[in-house]
């Protein structure tokens, strides 16, 4: 079983930044692919950012491309979301989930992760 807290979250204005932290226990996640995803009041969860067990592969949806940045230090079993430029529109909470499958490909529905944090909330003021 893996555990997943996730840190960082907070109200900021729009245009500022803020670093979430997904941080791991009861197993390492080095050969997890990692993700982080968000649901905003009504509407469903979706998928923000991945990151492939290797560090060589990451997928961004759209609407955070060339703002949000996906990392992850294996030594200290955490992964990290760097996001900047932050709009209201991103205001959420954000979740890490961890894909136990051992794949190469990097996968990015939901169903595909096997443990979830409790999620952090991001609120951005306009």
């Amino acid at each position: 079983q893996v555990q997943l807290v996730e840190s960082g979250g907070g109200l900021v204005q729009a245009g500022g930044s803020l670093r979430l932290s997904c941080a791991a226990s009861g197993r390492t996640i080095s050969t997890y692919a990692m993700g982080w995803f968000r649901q905003a009041p009504g509407k469903e969860r979706e998928i923000v950012a991945a990151i492939s067990r290797s560090n060589g592969n990451t997928y961004y949806a759209a609407s955070v491309k060339g703002r949000f940045t996906i990392s992850r230090d294996n030594a200290k079993n955490t992964v990290y979301l760097q996001m900047n430029s932050l709009k209201p529109e991103d205001t959420a909470v954000y979740y890490c989930a961890a894909d136990q499958s051992n794949l190469r490909i990097l996968r990015i529905g939901l169903a595909n992760y096997d443990y979830w944090g409790q999620g952090t909330q991001v609120t951005v003021s306009s």
